[in-house]
């Protein structure tokens, strides 16, 4: 120990000791408890809204295209299989496949309620939306017989299951020799689909793409194409290069775009969380200060002598900035540790469990983040280091003489 800076040396020497009554120790174990719970805090809460997110991005992306590319004037794109080539030429595209999108009123017995159907091409999307089904099958809306696959919560709320017969009524209406009337189709559940999220679960239905086309009077037009990237996060992108690539009439929506506000809202509740909850690591840095101007007011004496022996002032202020400054250490580290043992834990073994029912989460998810761990660690020891400033200065001001004549 002998080896290290004369001031880091005498910095842990009064760091080590006990004080008057140990009352300088109390507040030694209170300003590092303080630090170590802020930054624990941080890390966890920042962990839990982090898995949050990427469990909200994984259920939306499970039911929506990463682009969407559409036609400026509304009226649906005419041929699309002319265009899907020009689509899956664009580095980054994995796949490509048109839709339709229409708002029906879905009826079953004496119960009915609104609903988005949507025409997809089954054998297309049989990867992204197989897995989805808990009843039933994709493939069957590909079979001779005009099915539809609902949402759980929509299902539900109709009170039907596989098998059973709903009738899709269309807002837009035939004109008959007795007025306009609703056009209305039956089909035949063929499954049941779960995203987890109820405003998908509870509205929305797939059917075969002829079928919507059929029941929209599209003809061979579509709504439009659906695009699944390669990297979700370079989806933006990929629509740009979209949009440069198929020119007008044609445009495209990425989403990260058409989900700008609920991302927006997260990333806002977080900075939210991560300002309050360093309001603990003031607490502690001012704990800190607190320990270093009574540390001042002890070591007065000893002051004097350093600086009879020759101690600059500049050495005295770096004694006291050390004291402080490891402290700050000790605290984020502890915390640190602590708040990613408790991510781990809970990422591995799933010991929080949350209702199901209510979150669409059997457990409380944690993502931990590098760069998180990083910003906070540096917003824990730049706050420790700030606390420091005032004490050490006082302490460099003190007259030798002074001190000496008095003690």
């Amino acid at each position: 120990m002998r080896s290290l800076p004369f001031e880091l040396f005498v910095g842990l020497r009064y760091l080590r000791a006990r004080g008057r009554r140990g009352f300088l120790s109390l507040l030694t174990v209170i300003a590092m408890a303080g630090m170590a719970l802020g930054v624990m805090a941080l890390i966890v809460v920042l962990a839990v809204m982090s898995g949050f997110e990427e469990e909200l991005r994984g259920k939306i992306l499970g039911a929506t295209a990463h682009v969407l590319v559409l036609d400026s004037g509304g009226q649906g794109i005419e041929r699309p299989e002319a265009l899907l080539p020009a689509v899956l030429e664009v580095p980054g595209v994995r796949s490509a496949a048109p839709f339709v999108l229409q708002q029906v009123m879905v009826a079953h017995d004496r119960q009915a309620t609104g609903a988005v159907l949507r025409g997809i091409d089954p054998v297309a999307e049989r990867e992204e939306l197989a897995r989805r089904v808990t009843e039933g099958s994709l493939e069957a809306l590909a079979g001779p017989e005009p099915g539809v696959i609902l949402g759980r919560e929509l299902a539900r709320t109709l009170g039907v299951f596989v098998g059973d017969p709903v009738t899709l009524i269309s807002p837009q209406g035939v004109m008959t020799a007795t007025g306009m009337v609703p056009k209305m189709r039956r089909l035949t559940v063929k499954g049941i689909f779960e995203v987890g999220l109820y405003e998908y679960d509870a509205a929305l239905a797939y059917t075969s793409l002829g079928t919507a086309q059929a029941f929209a009077d599209l003809g061979g037009r579509v709504t439009g194409i659906e695009v699944r990237v390669r990297d979700v996060f370079q989806a933006r992108a990929v629509a740009l290069a979209l949009q440069e690539r198929l020119g007008f009439p044609y445009w495209t929506r990425d989403w990260m775009d058409m989900n700008r506000n609920l991302f927006a809202a997260i990333q806002l509740e977080k900075t939210a969380m991560f300002i309050i909850l360093t309001l603990i690591i003031f607490v502690a840095a001012f704990a800190i200060i607190s320990h270093l101007i009574l540390m001042v007011a002890e070591k007065r004496k000893e002051i004097g002598i350093l600086k009879a022996l020759g101690a600059t002032a500049r050495s005295i202020s770096l004694i006291f900035m050390a004291e402080g400054v490891l402290i700050g250490v000790v605290g984020t580290a502890v915390g640190a540790a602590l708040g990613t043992l408790i991510g781990y834990l809970q990422e591995t073994y799933h010991i929080v469990k949350i209702p199901g029912d209510v979150y669409q989460l059997s457990e409380l998810p944690m993502r931990m983040h590098t760069w998180d761990l990083v910003l906070i660690a540096v917003a824990a020891l730049v706050l420790s280091f700030l606390a420091t400033l005032y004490p050490s200065r006082q302490a460099a001001r003190l007259d030798p003489v002074e001190v000496l004549r008095y003690e």
